[in-house]
């Protein structure tokens, strides 16, 4: 698995135990959500700088981003598509 593909895998697995989604992690880290989204998809090419501000909005070390998965691992699910119910 290479770099971007780890990012992509970290990224959505930390986001979605965390219950966060695309766009709430998009406004708190100031880049457009469609963005986060290409991140996820491996489409982007993200700076360490905006790994950084991503790592800090999630609370987490940036070091989380580069954790390989177990043999075998299921790759992270989606957050449920929809608005949450207040």
């Amino acid at each position: 698995m290479n770099g971007r593909a780890l990012v992509a895998w970290n990224l959505r697995r930390v986001r979605v135990l965390q219950g966060i989604s695309q766009e709430k992690l998009a406004a708190d880290a100031s880049v457009d959500r469609a963005y986060v989204g290409g991140l996820e998809r491996q489409e982007e090419n993200p700076t360490v700088d905006l790994l950084d501000r991503i790592a800090e909005a999630l609370s987490v070390s940036i070091t989380d981003f580069f954790i390989r998965p177990k043999a075998g691992e299921k790759p992270p699910a989606t957050l449920r598509k929809g608005r949450k119910k207040k």
